[in-house]
């Protein structure tokens, strides 16, 4: 199954007071890494989302940002101690009088004070907020990954375009080899007449030309195995399971068949072939590369 490794989703659910945010962004990475920005309260739960995102994403570099709300508590867990705050502001205006200075006591003195405002201890999770979560958190995963294999759609066209291509290029080759091999045999008819009417023709060295020229022209076995790694190519892209990994390969082996045929047949026409053919496998790999 192609799936691109480049996504986006985001996924919102409340209850019972509490409201979740989910978005995750997925790039492409060599192997599967899960990054986080998690809310207080949630550190606990840090490996409870990566397993849930790996049952989801087999390989890219996902980015999993969650925001957690509740009605009664404020973002931040901070809290204010009242009673504390009042012992200090009857101490500055004890101060001002005894001082006779001017002016009120503001909240702007009383922040000076740090023990004024403290921040909550991370406590165990209501169940319902964790349910928020994991509900957010699967929407979140759903439309990114509806986004992904739509992308993998694409690059799916993209692919079968370009080897097709590269099979009208190998069916050039081969036309052209076949009448490229006619005439170097015909060459060789000649060289071999001239050896014979100076009378320095022997068998070895005509058993030598013919499979030096047999073997130089004939670049049937290498069109036969690139049209057979085209095939498995187009195959594979209908796959259950992850491709990337395989049509790699099958590139790698492709682009090596062309510098085959592009020694052997050592003319202009097939060289200028060969030329395209790198180039789209070129092409191709780099569109592998957003692939899962």
């Amino acid at each position: 199954m192609i799936i691109s490794m480049t996504g986006f989703g985001r996924g919102q659910y409340s209850l019972d007071g509490y409201e979740a945010v989910v978005e995750v962004r997925s790039l492409n990475h060599r192997f599967l890494d899960v990054a986080m920005r998690l809310p207080r309260g949630l550190g606990a739960y840090e490996q409870a989302v990566k397993d849930f995102v790996r049952t989801k994403v087999n390989r890219g570099r996902v980015n999993v940002a969650i925001t957690l709300k509740s009605e009664t508590d404020n973002e931040f867990g901070l809290s204010v101690d009242e009673e504390t705050a009042r012992r200090y502001k009857h101490l500055l205006e004890t101060l001002i009088k005894k001082l006779d200075l001017q002016g009120p006591v503001t909240l702007e003195h009383l922040l000076q004070f740090s023990d004024i405002l403290t921040i909550a201890e991370e406590s165990a999770l209501p169940a319902q907020a964790w349910t928020c979560v994991e509900k957010a958190l699967s929407l979140a995963m759903d439309e990114m990954n509806a986004m992904r294999l739509r992308e993998g759609q694409e690059i799916i066209n993209d692919l079968r375009g370009r080897i097709n291509g590269l099979q009208e290029k190998i069916e050039r080759i081969k036309t052209h080899a076949a009448s490229r091999s006619k005439d170097e045999f015909e060459k060789l008819y000649k060289r071999l007449g001239a050896m014979v009417d100076t009378k320095e023709l022997d068998r070895t060295r005509l058993e030598l030309e013919v499979a030096l020229l047999a073997d130089r022209v004939d670049i049937t076995e290498e069109c036969t195995r690139f049209q057979s790694h085209n095939t498995l190519f187009l195959e594979t892209l209908g796959d259950s399971e992850p491709a990337g990994r395989k049509l790699n390969f099958l590139l790698q082996e492709m682009n090596r068949e062309a510098n085959t045929i592009g020694a052997k047949a050592n003319d202009a026409q097939t060289a200028h072939l060969v030329v395209g053919i790198k180039e789209e496998v070129e092409k191709l790999r780099e569109q592998i590369q957003n692939i899962e």
